[in-house]
Formats: structure tokens, sequence, C-alpha cells
């Protein structure tokens, strides 16, 4: 009964917050992408600095430890970037060959954001999985304290989604495939769940460096892909809303895991 209860309660809170996002985002949002971006970098900090790292670090574990694998994630991150650029700087070059350069225009838009989408799909599933441990440790010690965390997930997680689902549009510019990608992602908080449950006093002690991985490819993605975006010049006006937009994105996973927090 109690894994059937944490199953139902993982994929309404990893898959239900995805969609959730995407009505947002796509729906009513859809025409302020700029604004969109600055929301998400918000957001993926406010998630990692707010949330994650708080938690990780009223955990057991040792602070060098956790600065530690902080510090390896960021590195295995940005060498994930690297890895994709190279990878699709290599697609292009053959383009060239065969002396396509029609698409070069669209190609070369699209290629700075391109960079973000395995980083933030990767902590995306290691948060999930995390959230998934967290989920099935509290239907373990009490049904109710089970849903409340579920749902505490599920509305911690749509301003985050929402972000991701910005950063993945910019990459593919199919908003499909974007939401098949991050529901994919949030389904592993099901999978966490399962793990949870049948390992819930062993794989305590990893959780904060879950926290940590997932904190680690939030910082990088909103610094390395989506600050950079906001960087370029822009007038008074924009550049006001960028930061308005910003300190929203901050405020509303501020507010969130204060709600989530004091339960």
């Amino acid at each position: 009964m109690t894994l059937i209860a944490i199953l139902v309660g993982t994929m309404a809170a990893g898959i239900g917050s995805v969609w959730l996002a995407a009505l947002l985002s796509f729906g009513v949002l859809a025409r302020y992408t700029q604004h969109m971006l600055s929301l998400a970098a918000g957001a993926l900090l406010a998630t990692a600095f707010m949330h994650l790292l708080p938690e990780a670090f009223e955990s057991q574990a040792g602070a060098q430890e956790l600065f530690a694998t902080l510090l390896v994630g960021l590195v295995f991150f940005f060498l994930l970037d690297k890895a994709e650029l190279w990878h699709h700087g290599h697609e292009h070059h053959h383009e060239h060959e065969d002396g396509h350069d029609h698409g070069h225009h669209s190609h070369g838009h699209s290629h700075a954001p391109q960079s973000g989408s395995w980083a933030v799909l990767t902590g995306d599933s290691v948060h999930a999985f995390g959230d998934g441990i967290l989920i099935a440790a509290a239907f373990v010690a009490d049904m109710r304290l089970g849903f409340v965390a579920a749902l505490a997930v599920l509305v911690h997680e749509v301003p985050h989604h929402m972000g991701d689902l910005v950063v993945l549009r910019q990459s593919s510019n199919n908003r499909r495939i974007a939401l098949i990608k991050v529901s994919l992602a949030g389904a592993v908080t099901a999978l966490g769940g399962v793990v949870g449950y049948a390992l819930v006093d062993k794989l305590y002690d990893y959780l904060p460096f879950f926290l940590i991985i997932a904190a680690s490819s939030f910082i990088y993605v909103a610094l390395a892909d989506l600050i950079p975006q906001l960087q370029k010049r822009a007038t008074a006006r924009e550049t006001a809303a960028q930061i308005a937009w910003l300190a929203i994105g901050i405020g509303l996973v501020t507010l969130i895991s204060g709600i989530a927090h004091g339960h």
C-alpha cells in the first residue's frame, strides 16, 4: 500500500509539475521569452541556493565534502556542455562540406543556447531522483506527511520546470520535444520513489550529495547559459525588466520553499 501511494505521489509531483509549468509557460507566457529567461535564471539560482544547498548542509555530511561535490558538479556540467557543443559543431562542419549553407543563420542562432539542455536534463533527473527519495521517506514515516511532501514538491517544481522548458525550447524550438524531455526527467521522481522505498535507510546518507549535484547543474545553467544571454546590450527599460523578472523568479521559489518547509 505504501509503495502504491509513493508511486502515485511521485508521478503526480514529477510529471504533474512539468505539465502545469508547460501550461503556464507555453500558454499564458509564451510571448515573453526574454522575460522568461530572466525568470528561469532567478528560479534556478533560487532553487539551488535557497532550497537544495541549505537542505544538503543541514545533514550530517561535512562541509568540505559537500563543497568538493559542488565543485566537481560544476566542472562536470562545463565538460558536458563542451562535449555537446563539440558534437554540435562537428555536425555543423559536415553540413558545410555538403554545401548546405542555407541553414547557417538559424543554426548559428540556436548555437549559443543549445548547450544548456543536457546540463538541465541531467540536473533535473538527479533532482527528481532526490525528490523521489524524499517523498518515499516521508510516506514511509507517515502517509499524510507523504502527501504533503508530494504536494510540496509539485508546487515547488513548477517555477523551476518553467525555467527548464524555456532553456529546452530555445535549443530545439519544438515545444513537444521540450515537454517530453522534461516530463521524462520528471518521471525519474517515481524511480527515486521506488529506490527510496527499497533502500530508504541506506540512501539517506547520500541524499545531500544528490542535492548538491542537482544544485550545481542549476547554478551552472543559470550562470553559463541564461545570464550571458541577458548580458547583451539592452536599454535601461529592458534591463529594469530583466532585473524585475529575475527577482520574481527568485521570489517565487523562495516563497514556495518557505511554505514547503513550513510544514
